[in-house]
């Protein structure tokens, strides 16, 4: 029997990429997903196609940086499904630029994304899982997490600082005894929605050619994520870095 069959999973940034591809693959496999994301449309769609195929999902509608949203999210999971069983924190930003051109509104708003609403995720569920003893939270780094790149200072120190705060997260918990399981996923170029928000004329162009040239399906990140929630409660994985097969960096 699947060790995701009834879990209630909770996935920020679920209206497209990574987040959707995960709901659609944990929803089949017998989860009962609760959806958050900012574009109303786009979750209603996602929820009936996933009640269409048999499986169970609601939604509502979430900006990560508001922490009373992530809250609002959790307490829905409650009172449909109830309970938590899984947060995935997946809602991100990348508008790359370098350092020179000075684009601090975006800095802002990737860390109040990246950073901010990470933590609010995990504050709005730790009481839950800390209560029950149990819990696994998931976040999207990205391998900009784990190496520097030119135009990628600010997105880059968002991933690292998701990096420290898990890891340091598990410690805890483990210290704790509240048997809270974490992983943090760290994707090389992956077909998402990221690229949309870089305004950076020249750093586009160049991670458009990149994902264009190796680029693979968010579907493979939602195997990871499964993968993770399918090992026994007393096993931890809690990294991973993955890409394409043919990207050399």
């Amino acid at each position: 029997m699947s060790n995701i069959k009834d879990k209630v999973v909770i996935i920020t940034g679920a209206s497209s990429g990574i987040g959707e591809a995960t709901a659609r693959l944990l929803a089949q496999k017998g989860a009962k997903v609760v959806l958050g994301a900012r574009r109303e449309d786009r979750l209603a769609k996602l929820v009936e196609a996933i009640k269409a195929n048999g499986g169970d999902a609601v939604s509502r509608v979430t900006d990560v940086v508001n922490p009373e949203d992530s809250k609002q999210l959790v307490q829905l999971a409650k009172d449909s499904f109830g309970g938590v069983d899984v947060i995935f924190l997946n809602a991100g930003l990348m508008p790359s630029s370098p350092l020179s051109a000075l684009k601090t509104d975006e800095w802002n708003q990737m860390i109040d994304v990246n950073i901010k609403g990470v933590l609010n995720g995990i504050a709005a569920v730790l009481p839950v899982f800390t209560a029950q003893k149990s819990g696994h939270i998931i976040t999207t780094s990205s391998v900009a997490g784990l190496k520097a790149y030119p135009n990628g200072a600010v997105y880059g120190a968002t991933k690292w600082a998701v990096r420290d705060l898990m890891e340091v997260l598990r410690m805890e918990s483990a210290l704790e005894g509240t048997n809270i399981r974490t992983a943090t996923i760290y994707p090389a170029a992956i077909n998402t929605e990221l690229l949309h928000t870089i305004t950076d004329k020249n750093a586009a162009q160049g991670m458009t050619e990149l994902y264009r040239k190796y680029g693979i399906a968010p579907d493979r990140i939602a195997n990871v994520v499964t993968f993770a929630i399918e090992q026994p409660e007393d096993t931890n994985v809690n990294e991973f870095t993955i890409g394409p097969t043919s990207q050399p960096w």
